[in-house]
Protein backbone atom coordinates (compact mmCIF):
# COMPACT_ATOMS: atom_id res chain seq x y z
CA UNK A 1 0.00 0.00 0.00
CA UNK A 2 2.86 2.42 -0.94
CA UNK A 3 2.54 5.27 -3.42
CA UNK A 4 4.44 3.66 -6.31
CA UNK A 5 3.37 1.44 -8.68
CA UNK A 6 4.19 -1.79 -6.91
CA UNK A 7 2.50 -5.43 -6.30
CA UNK A 8 1.50 -5.92 -2.98
CA UNK A 9 2.75 -9.31 -2.12
CA UNK A 10 -0.75 -10.14 0.13
CA UNK A 11 -0.19 -13.66 -1.82
CA UNK A 12 -3.69 -13.63 -3.55
CA UNK A 13 -3.00 -16.00 -5.98
CA UNK A 14 -5.86 -18.00 -8.02
CA UNK A 15 -6.44 -20.14 -5.47
CA UNK A 16 -10.54 -18.66 -5.18
CA UNK A 17 -11.33 -22.34 -4.84
CA UNK A 18 -11.15 -22.13 -0.41
CA UNK A 19 -14.93 -21.24 0.29
CA UNK A 20 -14.46 -21.60 3.57
CA UNK A 21 -16.17 -22.92 6.66
CA UNK A 22 -18.73 -20.52 7.65
CA UNK A 23 -21.54 -19.18 5.27
CA UNK A 24 -22.13 -15.75 3.56
CA UNK A 25 -25.01 -13.67 5.99
CA UNK A 26 -26.75 -10.24 5.22
CA UNK A 27 -25.57 -7.71 8.14
CA UNK A 28 -28.26 -4.48 7.56
CA UNK A 29 -26.53 -2.63 4.83
CA UNK A 30 -23.94 -5.22 4.19
CA UNK A 31 -22.53 -9.13 3.46
CA UNK A 32 -20.65 -10.82 5.64
CA UNK A 33 -18.89 -14.26 6.27
CA UNK A 34 -19.42 -15.60 9.62
CA UNK A 35 -18.09 -18.83 10.70
CA UNK A 36 -19.14 -20.56 14.23
CA UNK A 37 -16.97 -22.80 16.97
CA UNK A 38 -18.10 -25.76 17.31
CA UNK A 39 -19.07 -25.32 20.82
CA UNK A 40 -21.57 -22.10 21.77
CA UNK A 41 -19.68 -18.77 22.43
CA UNK A 42 -20.15 -15.28 23.48
CA UNK A 43 -17.06 -14.41 22.32
CA UNK A 44 -16.90 -13.07 18.64
CA UNK A 45 -13.99 -11.73 16.48
CA UNK A 46 -14.39 -9.28 13.99
CA UNK A 47 -11.59 -9.97 10.68
CA UNK A 48 -10.96 -7.41 8.61
CA UNK A 49 -9.87 -7.56 5.24
CA UNK A 50 -6.93 -6.44 3.24
CA UNK A 51 -7.01 -4.56 0.01
CA UNK A 52 -8.05 -7.73 -2.17
CA UNK A 53 -12.00 -8.00 0.00
CA UNK A 54 -13.54 -9.83 2.28
CA UNK A 55 -14.10 -13.34 0.23
CA UNK A 56 -10.11 -13.24 -0.01
CA UNK A 57 -8.95 -17.10 0.27
CA UNK A 58 -6.28 -15.95 3.10
CA UNK A 59 -8.68 -13.79 5.11
CA UNK A 60 -11.19 -16.56 5.62
CA UNK A 61 -8.89 -19.10 6.20
CA UNK A 62 -7.87 -16.77 9.16
CA UNK A 63 -11.33 -16.41 10.54
CA UNK A 64 -12.05 -20.27 9.95
CA UNK A 65 -8.59 -20.41 12.15
CA UNK A 66 -10.18 -18.26 15.15
CA UNK A 67 -13.26 -19.91 15.42
CA UNK A 68 -11.10 -22.94 15.25
CA UNK A 69 -10.05 -21.85 18.83
CA UNK A 70 -13.43 -21.30 20.44
CA UNK A 71 -14.55 -17.42 18.95
CA UNK A 72 -17.14 -16.60 16.52
CA UNK A 73 -15.51 -14.91 13.91
CA UNK A 74 -16.63 -12.55 11.10
CA UNK A 75 -15.12 -10.73 7.97
CA UNK A 76 -17.74 -8.26 6.98
CA UNK A 77 -17.62 -6.55 3.29
CA UNK A 78 -16.00 -2.84 4.48
CA UNK A 79 -16.09 -2.50 0.67
CA UNK A 80 -19.99 -2.53 1.03
CA UNK A 81 -20.13 -3.86 -2.36
CA UNK A 82 -16.82 -1.43 -4.57
CA UNK A 83 -14.84 -4.09 -6.48
CA UNK A 84 -11.82 -5.02 -4.32
CA UNK A 85 -8.22 -4.17 -5.67
CA UNK A 86 -6.42 -6.96 -8.13
CA UNK A 87 -2.65 -7.58 -8.64
CA UNK A 88 -3.67 -6.53 -12.25
CA UNK A 89 -5.57 -3.77 -11.91
CA UNK A 90 -3.02 -0.42 -12.96
CA UNK A 91 -1.06 0.10 -9.56
CA UNK A 92 -0.48 3.73 -10.78
CA UNK A 93 -4.47 4.14 -10.28
CA UNK A 94 -4.11 2.57 -6.32
CA UNK A 95 -4.59 6.16 -4.77
CA UNK A 96 -7.60 6.99 -6.81
CA UNK A 97 -9.60 3.51 -6.09
CA UNK A 98 -8.66 4.05 -2.16
CA UNK A 99 -10.34 7.22 -2.28
CA UNK A 100 -13.81 5.93 -1.10
CA UNK A 101 -12.71 3.34 0.71
CA UNK A 102 -10.81 5.02 3.52
CA UNK A 103 -9.89 2.29 6.75
CA UNK A 104 -10.92 5.38 9.08
CA UNK A 105 -14.19 5.88 7.39
CA UNK A 106 -16.25 3.14 8.38
CA UNK A 107 -18.38 3.36 11.09
CA UNK A 108 -21.23 2.55 10.03
CA UNK A 109 -19.96 -0.97 8.99
CA UNK A 110 -18.55 -1.77 12.17
CA UNK A 111 -22.08 -0.95 13.98
CA UNK A 112 -23.81 -3.02 12.11
CA UNK A 113 -21.14 -5.75 12.15
CA UNK A 114 -21.32 -5.48 16.29
CA UNK A 115 -25.44 -5.31 16.10
CA UNK A 116 -25.04 -8.18 14.17
CA UNK A 117 -23.19 -9.98 16.71
CA UNK A 118 -24.73 -8.98 19.91
CA UNK A 119 -28.32 -9.54 18.11
CA UNK A 120 -27.90 -12.80 15.96
CA UNK A 121 -24.50 -14.42 17.16
CA UNK A 122 -25.24 -13.40 21.35
CA UNK A 123 -21.95 -12.17 21.49
CA UNK A 124 -21.12 -10.32 24.62
CA UNK A 125 -17.50 -9.80 24.54
CA UNK A 126 -16.05 -8.86 20.53
CA UNK A 127 -12.85 -8.18 20.08
CA UNK A 128 -10.80 -7.27 16.23
CA UNK A 129 -8.23 -8.29 13.94
CA UNK A 130 -7.21 -6.67 11.32
CA UNK A 131 -4.37 -7.21 7.77
CA UNK A 132 -2.89 -4.65 5.76
CA UNK A 133 -5.97 -2.19 5.03
CA UNK A 134 -7.52 -4.18 7.59
CA UNK A 135 -4.80 -3.28 10.37
CA UNK A 136 -5.14 0.65 9.49
CA UNK A 137 -9.51 -0.17 10.32
CA UNK A 138 -8.23 -2.35 13.50
CA UNK A 139 -6.12 0.92 14.78
CA UNK A 140 -9.22 2.87 14.04
CA UNK A 141 -11.31 0.99 16.05
CA UNK A 142 -9.08 0.35 18.89
CA UNK A 143 -9.20 4.58 19.21
CA UNK A 144 -12.94 4.89 18.84
CA UNK A 145 -14.94 1.94 20.62
CA UNK A 146 -14.22 1.32 24.05
CA UNK A 147 -16.43 -1.65 24.47
CA UNK A 148 -13.82 -3.98 21.97
CA UNK A 149 -12.22 -6.00 24.47
CA UNK A 150 -9.25 -6.50 21.82
CA UNK A 151 -7.68 -5.75 18.82
CA UNK A 152 -4.92 -7.15 16.68
CA UNK A 153 -3.90 -4.54 13.76
CA UNK A 154 -1.44 -6.67 11.55
CA UNK A 155 1.12 -4.99 8.97
CA UNK A 156 -1.17 -1.98 9.23
CA UNK A 157 0.22 0.74 7.22
CA UNK A 158 1.72 3.38 10.02
CA UNK A 159 1.39 6.49 7.72
CA UNK A 160 -2.42 6.16 7.50
CA UNK A 161 -2.93 6.81 11.10
CA UNK A 162 -0.13 8.99 11.90
CA UNK A 163 -0.72 10.81 15.74
CA UNK A 164 -3.62 8.81 16.72
CA UNK A 165 -2.09 6.77 19.72
CA UNK A 166 -4.61 7.27 22.56
CA UNK A 167 -5.64 3.74 22.32
CA UNK A 168 -8.96 2.83 23.65
CA UNK A 169 -8.43 -0.94 23.70
CA UNK A 170 -6.08 -3.23 24.78
CA UNK A 171 -3.95 -3.50 21.08
CA UNK A 172 -1.25 -5.86 19.93
CA UNK A 173 0.77 -4.69 16.54
CA UNK A 174 2.36 -6.99 14.04
CA UNK A 175 4.84 -6.16 11.89
CA UNK A 176 7.43 -7.48 9.45
CA UNK A 177 10.90 -6.50 9.52
CA UNK A 178 11.63 -6.53 5.09
CA UNK A 179 7.95 -4.99 4.76
CA UNK A 180 8.39 -2.31 1.39
CA UNK A 181 4.55 -0.33 2.51
CA UNK A 182 6.20 -0.09 6.49
CA UNK A 183 9.72 1.50 7.21
CA UNK A 184 10.50 0.38 10.26
CA UNK A 185 11.70 3.87 11.40
CA UNK A 186 7.56 4.55 11.35
CA UNK A 187 7.10 1.61 13.07
CA UNK A 188 9.93 3.00 15.62
CA UNK A 189 7.71 5.94 15.69
CA UNK A 190 4.75 4.41 16.27
CA UNK A 191 6.30 2.55 19.33
CA UNK A 192 7.51 5.74 20.48
CA UNK A 193 4.27 7.74 20.35
CA UNK A 194 2.42 4.77 22.04
CA UNK A 195 5.11 5.21 24.99
CA UNK A 196 4.25 8.57 25.17
CA UNK A 197 0.52 8.86 25.04
CA UNK A 198 -0.82 5.53 25.47
CA UNK A 199 -2.32 4.51 28.79
CA UNK A 200 -4.31 0.95 27.64
CA UNK A 201 -1.91 -1.80 27.07
CA UNK A 202 -0.44 -2.63 23.92
CA UNK A 203 2.38 -4.02 22.21
CA UNK A 204 4.77 -3.92 18.81
CA UNK A 205 6.19 -6.62 17.73
CA UNK A 206 8.34 -7.12 14.63
CA UNK A 207 8.93 -10.70 13.03
CA UNK A 208 12.71 -10.72 11.06
CA UNK A 209 13.10 -11.36 8.01
CA UNK A 210 9.10 -11.03 7.13
CA UNK A 211 7.26 -9.21 4.08
CA UNK A 212 4.03 -7.85 3.74
CA UNK A 213 1.16 -10.19 3.96
CA UNK A 214 3.17 -13.08 6.10
CA UNK A 215 0.64 -14.08 9.11
CA UNK A 216 -2.52 -14.18 6.61
CA UNK A 217 -0.91 -16.57 4.07
CA UNK A 218 -2.55 -19.75 3.24
CA UNK A 219 -0.92 -22.85 4.76
CA UNK A 220 0.18 -23.93 1.10
CA UNK A 221 1.39 -20.89 0.42
CA UNK A 222 4.40 -20.93 3.19
CA UNK A 223 7.90 -21.03 2.81
CA UNK A 224 9.73 -23.48 5.53
CA UNK A 225 11.98 -20.80 6.49
CA UNK A 226 9.03 -18.22 6.89
CA UNK A 227 6.82 -20.80 8.56
CA UNK A 228 7.83 -20.61 12.22
CA UNK A 229 7.96 -16.58 12.07
CA UNK A 230 3.66 -17.26 10.68
CA UNK A 231 2.82 -19.59 13.57
CA UNK A 232 4.50 -17.68 16.07
CA UNK A 233 2.24 -14.71 14.57
CA UNK A 234 -0.47 -16.26 14.94
CA UNK A 235 -0.25 -18.17 18.61
CA UNK A 236 0.55 -14.28 19.48
CA UNK A 237 -2.61 -12.81 17.88
CA UNK A 238 -4.65 -15.46 19.82
CA UNK A 239 -2.56 -15.46 22.99
CA UNK A 240 -3.81 -12.28 22.77
CA UNK A 241 -7.08 -12.24 22.25
CA UNK A 242 -7.54 -15.01 24.77
CA UNK A 243 -5.77 -12.85 27.39
CA UNK A 244 -8.38 -9.84 27.19
CA UNK A 245 -11.34 -11.25 25.86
Amino acid sequence: MANEAKPCPCNIGDRLEYGGLGQEVQMDHIHGYVVKPTAASEKAIIVIQDIFGWKLPNTRYIADMIASNGYIAVCPDFFVGKEPWSPTHDWSKFQEWLEDKKATNIKREVDATIEFLKTKCGAKHIGVVGFCWGGVATHYISLQYPEIKAAVSVYGVVRMMEDKYDLKSPTLFIFGEKDDYIPLDQVKELEDKLKEKCKMDYQVKIFPGQTHGFVHRKREDMNPEDTPHIQEARKDMLNWLNKYM
